[in-house]
C-alpha cells in the first residue's frame, strides 16, 4: 500500500514540474560511489523500487544517484517521505544541478540540458570523496521526538557505531562502540542536546544528527580529500590533496610533497617481490628521515608496520606483500596534530585499495643522485661518525668521548644499540657495551712496550663517517712519547688524518695497539696538519680494568706484513655513530 502511495505521489510531482518550469530545478541526491562500476550497481538497485532515479559524473571523479529534477518544495516532500520509510538513506540531501556533469543513467539521456556539462576531468591523482565534493545542504527540518524516533530506527549498526564515536569525539560517551543505543548513549545524546539548546529528548534528529557530524568533520575542513588512482602505483587510496601534491616518481615510492604551511608528505610504495625484499624495504625504511627512530615496530611474515615519532613529527608506514606485489604507503605529519592525523590516516587506511600493476623500477630513473638520498628520500644521517675498536670478545668497544656525547642513541656498525659503561672525559676515552651481543673477528691487544722514536705506525679508522663500508689505515711515524707539555698519557705522531678516524686504534710495526686516536686539539695551539696525538695503551688497559674487564696484552715488539695488518684493522676497528 505506501509503495502504491509513494508512486502516486511522485506521479503528482511529475505533473508539477511544469508548473515549476520557471524555478530552479533541484534534485535529491541519495548517494554517491567513487567509481562508475559502483555506482551502476547501486542505481540499477534503486530504479528496481524508486522512479525518477538519475545518475550524474561529479567534479573530482565521483558519481551520484540521484532522484528528480523537481520543484523546490516537490523535492522536499520526496525527501522527508523516502526517508521516513527507509527508501533512501538518512543522510541524502537537496542537491542543485551545478553540481553534476554528465548523466550515464539512464543510459541516453541528458536530463540536465546544459551546455557547460563537461567530461570529469582526468588529473594523475584521479577521483574526490563524497565529503569534499558534495554541493551545500539545504538545511533540515527539525523531526518531532516520533519522527526522530522512526528517523533513528532506520539507521544500519555501522551508522549507530559511527554516531557513537561522534558523540564519544565530542565528550559526551565514554562507554563501547557497539552500536546500542542503551542509557549511556541516551545520556550522553541527551547531553550534547542540552548544550546546543535543544530539548534534551535523548533521541537526536536527523538535524541535530547532521549538526553533529558537521562538528566531527569539521577538523578535516581544507584537507581536501579525495580518492586518488595511481595508475603507475597500482595503488587508490584517499589522500589529503588540500596540503600534499603529486611531485614524482622513484622508484619504489611515488612522493606526494606538502604545499603549504603544514610539513605533511605521503609515500606510495609499490615494487615487485618477494618476502625478503620485503624484510628489505622494513630495514631500509628505518634508515630514512621520515621515518623517526623512536616510535612501535611491527614485522610479520607478509606485512608490517613502521610508527616512528619525534618532537616535531609523526610517520606511519605500512605495506604488505600479496600475489609477488609490496604496496602500501607512508604519512607523514607534524606532531601535535593528532586528532586531525588520526582521521586522516584513519581515511586513508579505509580507502586503500591495490589495482593492476606495480611500478616500474625504472621510474624516476632520470632523477638527480645523491648518495644522502634513497629514491628521493634523504637518508637519516647521525649527528657525530667515529671510530672505536673491539677490545674483548663480547664486543665491547673503546672510542672517544666526542662519539657519545649528547646523543639519543648510539650504534656500532650496521646499527647495533650500544650503551657507555665508562668514560673518562679529561682523557677523552669512552668504553661501549654492545646490547645485543658481538662476536669479533679481531680484538686489540694491547702493547705495553714502549715502542721506538720515527719506529711505523698506522691510524685504522672510518675517515669518511662510514661512506667506504670498510676502513682504511693512514700510515705514519711515532715523533715522541710524551704530549708537546710532557704529558706522558700521550704519543705524538706524525700524520695526516681526519675527524672520523678519531677513537680508532693506532698500531704498532707488529700490529699491536700502542695507543687511540684522540681529536685535534682545540685549546687555540695552531699546529702543523701533520701533528696528532695518541692515547697510551696503558691509560686505555687501566679504565678497562677499573669496569672489570681484562684486556689482552704484549709487551713484544715486532713487524706484521702490510696486508695482514689490513686484515687485522678491518676486522677490529668498529664505526660509532651518535644520533640525536
Amino acid at each position: 500500500m505506501m509503495k502504491l502511495l509513494v508512486s502516486l505521489f511522485l506521479a503528482v510531482t511529475m505533473m508539477a514540474r511544469a508548473a515549476a518550469a520557471q524555478q530552479d530545478l533541484v534534485w535529491v541526491q541519495i548517494e554517491a560511489q567513487p567509481n562508475l562500476t559502483a555506482a551502476q550497481d547501486r542505481i540499477r538497485d534503486y530504479a528496481s523500487s524508486l522512479e525518477d532515479v538519475n545518475g550524474f559524473s561529479m567534479p573530482g571523479g565521483w558519481y551520484a544517484i540521484s532522484l528528480g529534477p523537481y520543484g523546490r518544495a516537490d523535492a522536499e516532500q520526496v525527501l522527508d517521505v523516502l526517508r521516513a520509510e527507509g527508501k533512501i538513506p538518512q543522510d541524502a540531501y537537496i542537491a542543485f544541478s551545478s553540481a553534476y556533469q554528465r548523466q550515464f543513467w539512464p543510459v541516453g539521456s541528458e536530463t540536465l540540458a546544459r551546455d557547460d556539462a563537461a567530461t570529469p576531468p582526468q588529473p594523475q591523482t584521479g577521483a574526490g570523496s563524497a565529503a569534499e565534493t558534495q554541493p551545500t545542504q539545504v538545511l533540515l527540518p527539525d523531526e518531532s521526538p516520533a519522527e526522530a524516533r522512526r528517523s533513528e530506527a532506520a539507521l544500519s549498526k555501522d551508522e549507530r557505531m559511527e554516531l557513537q564515536v561522534m558523540l564519544k569525539w565530542a565528550g559526551f560517551y565514554d562507554s563501547a562502540i557497539d552500536g546500542a543505543f542503551g542509557r549511556g548513549t541516551r545520556r550522553s545524546m541527551s547531553a550534547w542536546q542540552e548544550t546546543r539548546g535543544y530539548e534534551a529528548t535523548g533521541v537526536l534528529t536527523t538535524r541535530q544528527r547532521a549538526e553533529l557530524a558537521r562538528e566531527y568533520n569539521a577538523v578535516l575542513e581544507g584537507m581536501d580529500l579525495q580518492l586518488v588512482h595511481d595508475a603507475e602505483a597500482g595503488i587508490e587510496m584517499q589522500l589529503p590533496l588540500g596540503v600534499v601534491a603529486f611531485n614524482r616518481y622513484e622508484a619504489p615510492f611515488a612522493h606526494y610533497d606538502a604545499t603549504g604551511d603544514i610539513p605533511a608528505k605521503v609515500v606510495l610504495i609499490s615494487q615487485a617481490g618477494d618476502q625478503k625484499t620485503l624484510f628489505g624495504l622494513y630495514d631500509i625504511m628505518q634508515t630514512l628521515e621520515i621515518v623517526p627512530l623512536d616510535g612501535p615496530r611491527q614485522r610479520k611474515k607478509d606485512s608490517f608496520v613502521l610508527i616512528g615519532e619525534s618532537a616535531s613529527t609523526v610517520s606511519h608506514t605500512q605495506a604488505s606483500l600479496k600475489d609477488g606485489q609490496i604496496k602500501g604507503f607512508t604519512l607523514m605529519w607534524p606532531a601535535g596534530d593528532e586528532e586531525r592525523r588520526k582521521r586522516i590516516l584513519g581515511l586513508m587506511q579505509e580507502s586503500f585499495a591495490r589495482t593492476e600493476g606495480v611500478m616500474s623500477p625504472a621510474a624516476g630513473g632520470d632523477a638527480e643522485q645523491s648518495i644522502d638520498l634513497l629514491s628521493g628520500l634523504e637518508i637519516r644521517k647521525p649527528r657525530v661518525s667515529r671510530s672505536g675498536f673491539f677490545v674483548d670478545s663480547r664486543g665491547t668497544v673503546v672510542t672517544t668521548v666526542e662519539a657519545v656525547q649528547q646523543c639519543a642513541r648510539i650504534t656500532l656498525e650496521d646499527g647495533i644499540e650500544a650503551e657507555v659503561i665508562g668514560q673518562n672525559d679529561a682523557l677523552g676515552i669512552a668504553v661501549l657495551k654492545p646490547v645485543t651481543a658481538l662476536a669479533p673477528v679481531q680484538v686489540a691487544e694491547l702493547q705495553l712496550a714502549a715502542p721506538r722514536l720515527q719506529s711505523d705506525v698506522a691510524v685504522s679508522g672510518y675517515s669518511y663517517g662510514g661512506i667506504l663500508g670498510a676502513p682504511t689505515l693512514t700510515y705514519g711515524t711515532l715523533a715522541d712519547l710524551r704530549g708537546l707539555s710532557g704529558e706522558e698519557e700521550l704519543a705524538r705522531l706524525t700524520l695526516s688524518t681526519l675527524p672520523g678516524d678519531v677513537g680508532g686504534p693506532v698500531f704498532d710495526a707488529g700490529g699491536a695497539v700502542m695507543g687511540m686516536l684522540l681529536p685535534k686539539a682545540t685549546d687555540g695551539k695552531q699546529l702543523p696538519g701533520d701533528v696528532s696525538f695518541a692515547l697510551d695503551a696503558d691509560r686505555i688497559g687501566r679504565l678497562l680494568s677499573d669496569l672489570g674487564l681484562t684486556p689482552t696484552a704484549t709487551d713484544s715488539l715486532n713487524q706484521m706484513a702490510p696486508e695482514d695488518l689490513t686484515d687485522k684493522a678491518n676486522g677490529m676497528t668498529v664505526l660509532v655513530n651518535c644520533w640525536e
